[in-house]
């Protein structure tokens, strides 16, 4: 440092005080003043107890006159600008000991949108599947690769409802958490219909199992029919009993080709819905991969403030033995 004129050491101080005095960068979470803002950062200066301030007035004027008053350091410019390097250091510091957290957060981030993309894509394939398969359900070879190519689509769904997300900011952001909430429930309480319908006691497909279970078969009505007129008269009353059996709303049958035609629909809204939550999930957490990358980049400043302090130290040492 003493080889160097004075000039250039003023002006390497000069790059140096201007470099340190650079507001460090916000990440998106840390530290309560990234939140909160400075009213909860750590004050340069203590406040002064209710003692103190007492006998501050009790003090006489005479005797302030009569103190030696203490020698200036440093100018006010110097003293403002140490002060803020100061509070950019500290808040550098703390942003700094969060990097072990940014990182662990990036790298689960990472591995829920893996996850998700990787769900998106078994949903597409089986959309594309059903849509190129023969009636026996068979997808043939030479389309198989086109398969694949097309359930690819899933990524540029994600970066495209990423880059829709960094539009809109934190409105867009809000509003599809709170679709994708809605579709969630309406997915779970179809889940639970689809458990209740197929599965638990009294459901409806289990009722109807057993109203044909009860029904007697073509062999026992052969038998039934051969047996005389006295047995179709005592199974009349019963006949008549099931078909008064409940209450007829009179509303018209639906045909069994438009419930297969439904169905279908049905089942393509309800892979859309599953598509649409799960795209989201993982262009939210991409996002979230995205912003820790930031606040570890943000976090690796503190090392090259501390050697930017460092030399401007020797270069204040060198401009006193100077």
């Amino acid at each position: 440092m003493e080889a160097m004129t004075p000039a250039m050491r003023a002006r390497l101080k000069a790059q140096l005080v201007e470099r340190l005095k650079t507001p460090v960068d916000e990440p998106s979470w840390g530290p309560d003043w990234v939140r909160h803002g400075e009213r909860v950062a750590a004050r340069n200066q203590k406040s002064k107890s209710l003692l103190a301030r007492m006998l501050a007035r009790s003090k006489k004027p005479e005797d302030e006159e009569d103190a030696p008053k203490p020698a200036r350091v440093l100018s006010d410019r110097d003293a403002d600008d140490t002060a803020i390097i100061a509070r950019n250091m500290e808040k550098s510091r703390q942003v700094a000991h969060y990097k072990p957290l940014y990182m662990t957060a990036a790298a689960l981030a990472l591995v829920i949108v893996a996850i998700s993309m990787f769900v998106d894509y078994h949903i597409i394939r089986e959309i594309w599947t059903r849509a190129l398969a023969n009636e026996f359900m068979v997808v043939p070879p030479a389309l198989q690769s086109s398969v694949v190519f097309k359930s690819l689509q899933v990524v540029f769904a994600v970066l495209i409802v990423h880059f829709m997300l960094k539009i809109t900011g934190a409105y867009g952001r809000n509003t599809m958490i709170a679709a994708s909430f809605v579709l969630a429930i309406v997915m779970i309480s179809g889940l639970g219909y689809l458990v209740a319908y197929n599965n638990m006691d009294g459901g409806t497909a289990t009722a109807q199992q057993q109203h044909q279970s009860v029904q007697p078969n073509s062999i026992e009505q052969l038998f039934t029919s051969a047996g005389g007129v006295q047995s179709a008269a005592m199974t009349t009353p019963v006949v008549a009993a099931d078909a008064n059996d409940g209450v007829s709303l009179g509303l018209p049958k639906i045909s069994r080709a438009s419930l297969a035609h439904a169905d279908s629909w049905f089942w393509l809204a309800f892979a859309s819905v599953v598509f649409f939550i799960v795209t989201t999930v993982a262009a939210l957490y991409m996002q979230t991969v995205e912003n820790n990358v930031r606040n570890c980049h943000i976090a690796n400043d503190y090392r090259h403030r501390r050697k930017d302090f460092a030399l401007l130290h020797l270069l204040e040492h060198a401009d006193r033995r100077a």
